[in-house]
Formats: C-alpha cells, structure tokens, sequence
C-alpha cells in the first residue's frame, strides 16, 4: 500500500491527475442532461455529477463545472429554468460519451447520437431511449468558491418511466432497468444485483430485503 501526499498529487500531470482524483471518489451514476435555448435548439451533455438533495420536496442537485468557457448546458438552464435528466441506458454508452465533444451552439447532440428526441409539454428534451426520465424546475444556483464549480438545484417536476421496474414500496430497480454507471472520466459500467437491507435501527437485527 502506497500513500500519496498531498506534494505528490499536486505534482501530477493535470491528466492523470484529473483521473485519479475523478475515480477515487467511487462509481457515479450516467445522466443526459437535455435543454433548449431561448431559439429552441437542443442540447444534450453527460453528466456524472447528479446527486439526491431531499425527497420532501423532490430536489436534485448538479455540479457544473467553471463557467469560464462556453457552458451551453448551464446557460440553457438558467435561461429556459427548466431542463430534462435522463438515465442513461449501458447499451447506448458510446452515444452517451459521445454528447461530452464539445459541438458548437448550433449543433444539436440529438443530431450527432443515436439518441431519439421527444419534447415534453414544456418543450424540453427528452431520451426516448432513457428507461427513466424526469423533468426539473430551476431552484438554485451556488457559485462554489473554492474551486469555481457551481451547485445547480432542481425541483423535480415530472417523471416518465415503465412502471414494471417500481416496486410496492417506491423502489426503482436500476439493474432491471438498464441503467449505467461511471467511473473516473470515461469508464461506463454495467451493474449487478444489489442487496437490500431493512432499516438500520441501534438494537435491531439487520434482515435482508433482497439478495
């Protein structure tokens, strides 16, 4: 086992750097994030960055990286406030990856990936191939200083889904579903069966839900 000092990590090529330090952190869920800009145009980026915010009501976070260049995602966003994440399917990950080029502003990913657009009522994006999708209202946006990323907030406005992959207590069977996962920058994932535990309570027996 070899540690790292911080001196070390810093002396690293930015590449590797960036690599190592994206993949320590553990596997990411594979989300397309789809918007329109004030023109109608679409757009459709990968994002690993998604996170759970709270249920009550239903937010959903996204780490956007420095806006110092040209990030259309981030200005459709706040531009439209609205925008579509979707689950991106492991049989569709080339195409997934592909949406990370950096294509002009007039060019539509839809167009350069296999993926098939279809608009919401609000005249957003979605992945007809995505096995599950939802729709966010804008709620927030926190510049984060130490690094110049910035936390995006959305309140969950509209899910589209199969119901075969819900379970009787609100559970969705990402495995039965189809869906990715990333690690580091560029590795995507097929996942496995996962156990499921009942509550964790102090002086209770822990019992398996599901192997």
């Amino acid at each position: 086992m070899k540690t790292y000092s911080s001196g070390e990590i810093a002396g690293m090529d930015k590449h590797f750097r960036a690599n190592f330090i994206n993949s320590i952190s553990g596997f990411k869920s594979a989300n397309l994030i789809g918007t329109v800009n004030e023109h109608g145009q679409s757009n459709l980026a990968i994002f690993s960055s998604v996170i759970h915010i709270g249920s009550n009501p239903p937010l959903v976070g996204l780490i956007m990286r420095p806006t110092t260049v040209e990030r259309h995602t981030y200005d459709n966003i706040i531009a439209k406030r609205h925008y579509t994440i979707n689950a991106l399917p492991i049989s569709m990950r080339e195409d997934g990856h592909r949406t990370s080029a950096k294509y002009s502003r007039s060019e539509s990913e839809f167009d350069r990936t296999n993926f098939t657009e279809e608009f919401s009522e609000l005249d957003l994006p979605y992945v007809k191939e995505s096995p599950i999708s939802f729709t966010c209202e804008f709620r927030s946006d926190t510049l984060l200083e130490i690094n110049q990323t910035r936390l995006i907030i959305g309140e969950v406005k509209e899910v589209r889904t199969n119901p075969t992959f819900l379970g009787s207590d609100g559970y969705f069977d990402l495995v039965e579903a189809g869906i990715g996962a990333i690690s580091g920058m560029d590795a995507y994932h097929k996942v496995s069966k996962g156990s499921r535990f009942t509550y964790a309570r102090p002086d209770e027996d822990i019992t398996l839900v599901s192997p």
